[in-house]
Formats: C-alpha cells, sequence, structure tokens
C-alpha cells in the first residue's frame, strides 16, 4: 500500500506540471501567434482624391495633424489626383482592409458608376465617421462685371456658351451644382459650359488666371482668395448664409429655390475588421470634438458634421439613389 500509494502521489504531482506546462504554453502561443500587433504599429496613410490646397485636402490634413497629435500615431497624407476622383477612390477600395490605408470619401463616391466612370461605390467602403458637409457657392473674378447672382444668371441665358465653368470632374458635385442653379433659374445649363478640374483649387487657380470666368465650390475653398481680394463669391446654395462669409447671399434670397452641396468622411476598404474602425471611429471622434478642430473649421467656413458608422452606412446609400435621380434629370444618364 505504502508503495502504491507512493506512485499515486508522484503520478499527481507528474501530471499537474503537464498541465501548468500545457496551459503555459498555450497562452504563450495565443499571446505571440493567435493575438493581433496592437493597432495601430505602424504609419497610417489617408489617401485623398483631390488636389493639394483644397477642402478635401485641407480637412485631411487638419485631421490628421489632430490625429497624430491627440494619439500619437503616425498619419501621411497621400493626394492621388486624377480621373475625376476615381484613381483616389479605386485606391481607397483595393487597398489591404488592415487599418492602414484610411481614405477621405467625397460626394462624388456616388456618382462613379452612375456615369460609367469606375466601378467603384460605396459598396466597396466600410465607413467610419462623416465630419463635413459644405454648400456650393458661385464665385467669380473680383473684377468680373456682375454684381449679384441675378446678373450673372440672366447673362448667361442671353448669351449661350460665351462663359465657361468649372470646379470638378464632369457629373461631380459641383457640376451637379452649377446644373441644379440653372435649371431652377429657368436656364437651360448647356448655356454656362462645364470644363472639368481635378478639383477646386486648380479651378480657382484657372479662375484667377481667367482660363474660365465662373468657379462653383465651397466659400472654405475660396475663401483664402476671397481674403486676399481676387475673387469674390455671388451666392451660396445653401439654406442660410455662411457665418463666416455673412455678406455672400443664398440663392434662395435671390429667389432661386436650391440649395446643395458637398460631404466628406472616412472610410476604409469593405472587409476591414470591424475592431479596427471602432479604434478609427473613436479616436476621430475625439479629433472632431476638439476646440482646435472647431476653431479650424469655424475659422475657414467649413461645415462641422457627424455621423458614426452605422449612421454614415445608411447615408451613403440614400445619397447614391438620390444621385443618380439628379443625373438622371441632367440628362448625363
Amino acid at each position: 500500500m505504502v508503495f502504491s500509494s507512493g506512485i499515486s502521489k508522484s503520478m499527481s504531482i507528474l501530471i499537474i506540471v503537464l498541465l501548468i506546462v500545457v496551459v503555459a504554453g498555450g497562452l504563450y502561443y495565443y499571446t505571440s501567434v493567435s493575438a493581433p500587433p496592437q493597432y495601430p504599429s505602424k504609419p497610417i496613410t489617408f489617401i485623398v482624391s483631390w488636389s493639394a490646397g483644397g477642402g478635401t485636402d485641407r480637412t485631411a490634413r487638419m485631421l490628421a495633424a489632430l490625429l497624430e497629435n491627440m494619439s500619437g500615431w503616425k498619419v501621411v497624407v497621400e493626394n492621388k489626383v486624377g480621373g475625376g476622383g476615381t484613381i483616389g477612390h479605386l485606391a481607397m477600395a483595393t487597398a489591404p482592409p488592415d487599418g492602414y490605408t484610411v481614405g477621405i470619401i467625397t460626394f462624388e463616391l456616388s456618382t462613379f458608376e452612375w456615369m460609367g466612370l469606375a466601378n467603384v461605390s460605396y459598396k466597396n467602403f466600410k465607413p467610419v465617421i462623416l465630419y463635413n458637409k459644405d454648400p456650393a457657392a458661385v464665385i467669380v473674378r473680383a473684377d468680373a462685371p456682375w454684381k449679384d447672382i441675378i446678373e450673372l444668371t440672366n447673362y448667361i441665358k442671353e448669351n449661350p456658351g460665351k462663359l465657361k465653368a468649372s470646379g470638378t470632374a464632369k457629373g461631380g458635385v459641383w457640376d451637379i451644382g452649377r446644373i441644379g442653379w440653372l435649371k431652377n433659374a429657368g436656364v437651360n445649363p448647356g448655356a454656362l459650359p462645364w470644363v472639368p478640374s481635378t478639383g477646386a483649387a486648380p479651378c480657382l487657380q484657372e479662375l484667377v488666371a481667367g482660363g474660365i470666368d465662373i468657379c462653383t465650390c465651397s466659400l472654405p475653398e475660396a475663401g483664402p482668395l476671397i481674403e486676399a481680394g481676387k475673387v469674390k463669391g455671388l451666392a451660396v446654395m445653401a439654406d442660410e448664409r455662411n457665418p463666416a462669409f455673412p455678406d455672400v447671399p443664398t440663392l434662395k434670397e435671390k429667389g432661386i429655390n436650391w440649395s446643395f452641396g458637398t460631404w466628406r468622411g472616412v472610410a476604409v476598404p469593405k472587409d476591414t475588421p470591424d475592431s479596427i474602425v471602432k479604434i478609427l471611429h473613436d479616436n476621430i471622434r475625439k479629433v472632431i470634438n476638439s476646440s482646435q478642430w472647431k476653431e479650424f473649421m469655424d475659422k475657414n467656413g467649413f461645415g462641422m458634421a457627424y455621423l458614426p458608422s452605422d449612421e454614415f452606412a445608411k447615408f451613403l446609400e440614400k445619397d447614391y439613389r438620390d444621385v443618380g435621380e439628379l443625373l438622371k434629370a441632367a440628362g448625363y444618364i
């Protein structure tokens, strides 16, 4: 009995030791192999589909800078311009879904499939957060002869084809703004030919240089040139005046019942894990709640907005349908 009891005790000790080894090994494997590294563990790239200096680029760079300051992350902004915004949006959509390529998606995403420009839409993304909405405005050179939007509209009607406008790609947000403005004023949109552009910044440069006569873009995008006295805003396509540009009336004030604008938000490729989306959302939410962000947006006249991931997804789906109807009405599709 003593002998057998001794064996039993030894076996018990051996079993306990083996269990400890197995559990410790399992924990080591889980933490060193199965568990993903802390996100982010390397720099994040923000892709911007529009030119440097435009509204999307300016808000993206401020967002990246504040995100770096507040989270300690390294964030790099990369402009991928061309194809009316398709190149950048395609680059975002086809990037590895690991959270290290993040896109600043814009209104034009709702137009690409409808216009036959690229096979990319909201369906290719997992939205993170909506942070901005801005109405379109009608911008002309400071020395332009028209005192207000009615004079300009009448001139276009009486002199079809004489003036040229630009602001973005054909069928882009600022083009649709032009179409709606003229249609609601009883003017054939074809009376004001559209010159495709890669964004507001090059459009405004061309406006100042005299290559075009009208730029439809947001007031914040034209803000620096307005302050410099090189251009002026004749009207904004909004329900209310922009507090940062109080002298620019709305189209509705002038009897033209049309309001329209763009939006900007953050998204990632559709297969990106929800856990990464949440980390991005929560940290960007802190940025857009900060006093530094609000001061930047207010000073530059950018419209502040917020939708979380799930509500942004519903917004994108509805916007896609609505834009299709607008493009059909304009004769583009």
